[in-house]
């Protein structure tokens, strides 16, 4: 297994340090390069805090309003994915060297948590634009700031699946006739995508603590 942290709050240095140890191989140069360019990616985050704290002073609070709603949609989606993850491929391996249902099973893994993860930004971007001007204006920078960082985004996240395939080759290779390997691969896999779904709801919760932040004044 892997055995990354289990601490909540540091999933962008979770993830990258999962992708390194399915590196094959010893450390090369452009390791480091790989975990500073996802390192500056996940700077973006600092920019609505920074947004959030410029839009403080002038922001009114909506009496009565609270982040209920808002919290739950985040849970359902967050719950969902997860499920996703633990469902496993959705067909069997032809043999144990197949790794296609879970290349197929991680892309679509992917493509959920971008879909999902979007329309739910898109709707909290849209609660924090009915609380005040102020928070009207976090949510444009977000909005901007999303397609901004979208090339960069996909650009990193299509090593996950090369990084699994790797890892899956190097412990087929590693452990020959032992199936158990798949077992523990699985685990590995599950554990990266949990990794990038933490990752990718970032943003959300940077947005859903700007609106509790808005609320409890």
């Amino acid at each position: 297994m892997l055995h990354g942290s289990a601490s909540p709050g540091v999933a962008g240095s979770e993830l990258t340090r999962l992708l390194a140890r399915l590196a094959d191989g010893p450390p090369a140069e452009g390791r480091p390069a790989f975990a500073e360019r996802l390192g500056h990616w996940l700077g973006w985050a600092g920019a609505i805090s920074l947004a959030s704290a410029l839009a403080a002073g002038q922001a009114v609070p909506a009496a009565g309003r609270t982040a209920g709603s808002e919290d739950a949609d985040f849970r359902r989606v967050r719950a969902a994915l997860e499920a996703a993850i633990a469902a496993g491929p959705a067909e069997p391996a032809t043999s144990p060297d197949d790794f296609g249902p879970f290349h197929r099973h991680c892309l679509g893994l992917q493509q959920g948590m971008h879909d999902a993860v979007a329309a739910l930004r898109r709707r909290l971007r849209d609660a924090l634009s009915r609380r005040s001007a102020a928070l009207a204006r976090v949510a444009a920078i977000d909005a901007a700031l999303e397609p901004a960082l979208a090339a960069q985004e996909r650009r990193v996240l299509a090593l996950v699946p090369q990084r699994l395939m790797a890892h899956f080759e190097r412990l087929g290779r590693e452990h020959g006739e032992d199936a158990g390997w798949l077992a523990a691969f699985r685990e590995d896999l599950d554990e990266v995508m949990r990794a990038e779904l933490a990752h990718r709801l970032l943003p959300v919760q940077g947005l859903l603590q700007t609106l509790h932040d808005h609320d409890a004044r």
